[in-house]
Order: C-alpha cells, then structure tokens, then sequence
C-alpha cells in the first residue's frame, strides 16, 4: 500500500502529474484562540534536504507537496508558516486526547524535574500507581499488565506468551489484519504492501477476512454499525448468515490446519486500522472465540488503534462483540503520542513468563507511566469517549450522504472517532477507484488543511481517526472540504473527457 503509494509519488514527473491548483477553502475553519509561535528553525528547504539524504527511505512522505508542522494544540497542527491544518488522522489514531494536551504536559514536566527513568527492577510510584489505574479498565480476569514501547512490541509478546501457554506454535489471524511491523509481528500482519522478502510466518494462518461490505458475504444488516454497506443480504434478526460462512472458514483450518486437534492463538484487531475501518459481521468474533477455544486456543484482541474509547460506544473496541479475550494489546493513543504500549492478560497466561527471565528497558519508565495516567484521567474528566460517540456519530451519518451523493464513494463505516470513507470507481463492482485519483483527493483535502490518511489493500480507503477532542463544528468543516475534494475529483474526470 504505502510503497505503491512512495513509488507512484516518486516517479511522476513534471510531464505526467497535471498541476493541481490549491481547492478554495470550502467553509471557514472552526475559529481557535491558540496563536502559533513564530518558527525560526531550519528551513523546510533544509529538512527536506536531511530527508533525503539522511533519513531512512523507509520514512516515506504521502504528499506531492510536502507539510512541514511545527506545532500543534489539540486537534489542530501548525506548519512552518503558521497555517493551521485540522488533524484528522491524529498521528494514525495515536494522540487520542489532543496535540500538547496542557494536563499531560504539566504531569510529564513535574515528573521530569524528579525521574526520567529508573528500570522496572525497581520500586518506584508511577509504574504501579499507572498499572493499577489501567487494569481497572479490564473486566475480569484481564488483571495483569506487561509495559512496552510501540504496538510491535506487545503483539509480539502476546503472541510469545499465547505459544508458551497454549504448547502450540499455530496462530489464526485474519486477512487484512495489521499487527505490525517487527519480524515477528510481519508474520500475522495480512496486508501484502507491508510484507518484505524475510521470512516470518511461521505457522500463523491468514484465513479470509470477514468483511461485509468488500468479503463474499455480507450486507445491509451485517454490521454493528450506524451505517451498513449498500450490499443486499438475507441475514434474519438475530442471525448474520455472513459471519455463518466466515465462520466455516474457521473452523477448517482448525480441522485442516492445527496439529494435534491444537489451536495456539487466534488474533484479530477489534476493527481493522490499516485496512480502513474494517468491521466484522455480528456475532463473528464470539464465535470465533468459542471455536478457538475449544481447540485449546487463546484469542488476542489488538486495541492499538481502537482502544480508550476511540469507538464511542466502549472503551475497548473488543467489547462490542460481546467477547472477552483472553489477551489484549495496545498502543498508540495509550500514551497521546509518547512511546508507550503494554500487554494485559490473565494471571494465568501472565506466568509463563516466569520460565526464564524478560525484560524490557524502557517498559514502565516513569515518564512513559505518568504520560499514561494523566491520559486515563483526561479521557475520563473530558469524557472523550463520550464526545467520540457524539461527534462521531454525527460525522458518520454526514459522510453516508456524501456516499449517497457521490458514485465514486462505495462504502462509509466504523464507530465514534474510527471511520473509514472507501473510494470506488464503480459501486455495483466495488472496483477501487485508482490510486492517482485517490491521491489527487488526498492531496486536495490537505490543501483545504484537512489532514488525513490513506489506507486499504489498494490504498482507496480515507481514514479519519482524529483526536478525541474534535467538536462538531470540525466535523462540518471536514465533511465539507469532503464534499469539495470529491467534486474536484468529477471536475477533473470532466475536464479529461
């Protein structure tokens, strides 16, 4: 996906790419107060030069004409010269309560002037005030945490402590799925566009995805969600014939695929991230759960991009399916941008651990555990999830009438503040729209100072997970700029006719 895309960016040339002029803004953005500081640092000319020379070319950047920020307050980003962006991708759905949130700021810079950092070999009040805090988020018997660094990290634990436990190697994850990037976790990831040519799948199983809008099966009645794919189906009440026959898929690979009538782990992320807000049919994930389990298996929930209460409805995406893991991971907007992760499991499972020695330097570091307390605390006081549902809710709905306005948008889904707009060139085939059209939408709605993200197999997905604090004038404004990038697009496809 992000390589087609770095590929495609690259090798236009001034002959082939058809100059884009900047949209006009479509509505006033939501009037802020914050005033930037005036940058006086290095030079964007500079910064793209260490880019290009000095910088991994793994960073790639997404834009023909590159952003260069320098700033942020809330939800909002400022570039070098002072124009305000509204972020809706949130450093992809990581700095959940605001950019520089001023109460996390003010914890982090006390806990500066005592601790930076101290091993987790030692007592110290911030690891175990932080632990206690967030397994009282956990329903039983999700009681005891691990603290990494990044969402690698802890699926790769997950997974080590889920083999170690069950006896069995086999792991069950699900086609789409993105759980990483590390040798290890680039095994049970299913996307190919994040794949390198190494070794590191062993014995993990990459079944069918169960996706009702872009799966075999599945349709208007399919999905837990405020609006269904625009696919006709024949589930009744109470039964969702499309996860029936993901479902079969399943369990044979636990008849065909699991030595020793044995399944070690079964690993999904609650809704797919990369994937572009990918939902599973209802009743999919329980049942899933119970066929793993029966087998012996234990079933990880990966809440990287869909936990503290990013979905509205939950403060953990896994509790909308009626299910509780066995295993949870997350990241990202546990520390609204500070390198922080952890793994929460039973006591149980926690002991394998016990068998030998692990460590993690920089897992529980008192700066990382003070970060994450104060961001629990804000997610609570501002009662963020409730705003991701309200918000949400409203930018959902707005964006399904631009689906019903526009041909080329297929499919508009997710819950609270993880949503996904897919991009289509016919919607009865549900052919992505092509990539270059996708970016040319992409780039214009940064023009406009909307940022977002692209995601999908075939990079046609627009992602909006912004910071959980975006009001719904933002989301009017987003919405609109929407609708403008989409007629720009009809513009264009005109004017080459």
């Amino acid at each position: 996906m992000w390589r087609g895309m770095r590929q495609l960016l690259t090798t236009r040339t001034a002959q082939q790419t058809r100059c884009l002029s900047t949209p006009a803004i479509v509505a006033n953005m939501p009037p802020c107060d914050f005033v930037p500081a005036k940058y006086t640092g290095m030079s964007n000319e500079q910064m793209s030069k260490i880019r290009a020379e000095n910088i991994n070319p793994a960073c790639g950047l997404f834009y023909k004409k590159p952003v260069y920020l320098q700033q942020g307050h809330m939800q909002y980003l400022y570039d070098t010269d002072g124009n305000r962006y509204l972020d809706l991708i949130a450093g992809i759905a990581t700095v959940i309560a605001g950019h520089c949130h001023p109460k996390v700021n003010k914890v982090v810079k006390r806990q500066m002037d005592r601790l930076w950092h101290t091993s987790n070999i030692y007592y110290h009040p911030a690891m175990h005030e932080y632990a206690e805090k967030l397994v009282a988020k956990f329903p039983d018997p999700l009681k005891v945490v691990f603290f990494t660094n990044s969402g690698s990290e802890a699926n790769d634990l997950g997974l080590f402590m889920a083999r170690l436990y069950t006896g069995c190697m086999d792991t069950m994850v699900l086609r789409g799925g993105y759980h990483g990037g590390s040798p290890t976790t680039m095994g049970m990831t299913a996307l190919g566009s994040w794949y390198y040519n190494y070794p590191s799948a062993t014995s993990i199983h990459k079944i069918r995805n169960a996706d009702p809008y872009g799966g075999m099966w599945g349709g208007k009645a399919c999905r837990d969600s405020l609006v269904q794919p625009d696919r006709d189906c024949s589930c009744q009440p109470g039964k969702c014939e499309a996860s029936e026959r993901y479902l079969e898929e399943v369990n044979d690979v636990l008849t065909f695929c699991s030595p020793e009538n044995k399944m070690g782990l079964f690993a999904h992320e609650s809704i797919q991230g990369n994937s572009g807000a990918v939902q599973f049919p209802k009743g999919f994930i329980k049942e899933a759960y119970a066929a793993v389990r029966a087998k012996g298996g234990v079933c990880l929930a990966d809440e990287v991009q869909t936990g503290f209460g990013r979905t509205g409805e939950h403060y953990w995406g896994f509790q909308g399916t009626d299910a509780v893991p066995d295993i949870v991971s997350m990241a990202k907007g546990i520390g609204n941008g500070f390198p922080l992760a952890a793994v929460v499991t039973t006591k149980e499972i926690a002991s394998v651990m016990r068998r030998s020695r692990h460590f993690n330097t920089f897992g529980g570091n008192p700066l990382a555990s003070t970060v994450g307390s104060a961001v629990l605390d804000v997610i609570d006081e501002e009662k963020l999830q409730e705003n991701a549902q309200e918000v949400g809710s409203f930018i959902l709905l707005e964006l399904a009438k631009l689906r019903d306005e526009f041909e080329i948008v297929g499919d508009v889904r997710g819950k609270g503040l993880m949503l996904g707009l897919q991009l289509v060139a016919d919607k009865k085939t549900r052919k992505a729209l092509p990539t270059e059209d996708c970016l040319d939408i992409f780039e214009d709605l940064k023009d406009m100072r909307v940022l977002t993200a692209l995601g999908g197999h075939r990079t046609n997905v627009l992602r909006v997970k912004p910071p959980m604090c975006i009001t719904k004038a933002d989301g009017e404004y987003a919405v609109a700029c929407f609708k403008k990038a989409f007629q720009n697009h009809l513009d264009r496809k005109a004017s080459r006719l």
